[in-house]
């Protein structure tokens, strides 16, 4: 049973840091981001390409391939997201818009690397035996990094201007507009940050196992469940021929 519980702490570790990323977004753009998940895998596979591919440090590897995603993202606002503020699309259309990407940047992972599962080329250790109970450095490791990065997101979110300003964003967004905050500014720190919290997690759980390019859209379901049936209900909902 204790077997289970640490194994439950270690995966939820890595669903809780996805699923803070998804709710900062989902406060303050108010819809369901569908692509969530492929950014989650985006990140394990670009480390996957400077560790194993390109023979990097490993810690560097991640380094980078956190940046590179948190820049996707903002990217992905300044080209997609703003534009479709600017016209004031409705969540359906939002909600529509992310399934294309997700299966756009799913689609591109699997052309780069293909279908098959890989794994990160690090040596495997024999897990420390606690009595009945095993844990591995990886899971250890898994743990400490989750909660150091709930803790920086904590931080930022009470202590700093621009966590402050997410969360008046997030509360109204029509009376920060008012108050003078820079909104757009605010949406892309919101979006580098939720990505980049993605990417640690996909990263993380190609500690634990191996990484695929459906993995995301696994972690995703398990994030917020009734957040993505609510949407998916909407969705259908106002779908031509939809009750």
């Amino acid at each position: 049973m204790l077997q289970l519980v640490i194994n439950g702490i270690v995966v939820g570790s890595i669903i809780a840091l996805a699923a803070i990323g998804l709710s900062m977004t989902y406060g303050i753009l108010n819809f369901a981001n569908f692509a969530h998940g492929d950014f989650l895998t985006l990140g394990a596979y670009l480390a996957f390409l400077f560790s194993v591919v390109l023979g990097t440090n490993f810690l560097t590897a991640c380094v980078a391939a956190v940046v590179i995603t948190a820049f996707v993202a903002v990217l992905c606002d300044l080209v997609i997201w703003k534009r479709m503020r600017t016209k004031g699309a409705s969540p359906v259309a939002l909600i529509i818009i992310s399934i294309g990407l997700a299966l756009f940047i799913r689609n591109f992972i699997i052309f780069l690397w293909g279908p098959a599962i890989k794994r990160y080329d690090l040596p495997v250790k024999r897990g420390m035996e606690l009595g009945s109970v095993v844990i591995t450095e990886n899971q250890i490791a898994v743990i400490v990094v989750a909660l150091v990065c709930m803790f920086l997101v904590h931080y930022l979110l009470k202590k700093t201007t621009i966590g402050k300003a997410m969360r008046a964003l997030s509360d109204n967004i029509d009376l920060a507009k008012v108050s003078g905050i820079d909104v757009d500014r605010v949406v892309r720190y919101t979006w580098a940050i939720g990505m980049a919290l993605a990417a640690v997690g996909g990263i993380l759980y190609g500690l634990l196992t191996n990484i695929n390019p459906n993995m995301g859209w696994s972690c995703l379901a398990l994030c917020s469940p009734q957040r993505f049936s609510v949407a998916l209900v909407t969705l259908m909902g106002r779908w031509p021929g939809g009750s």
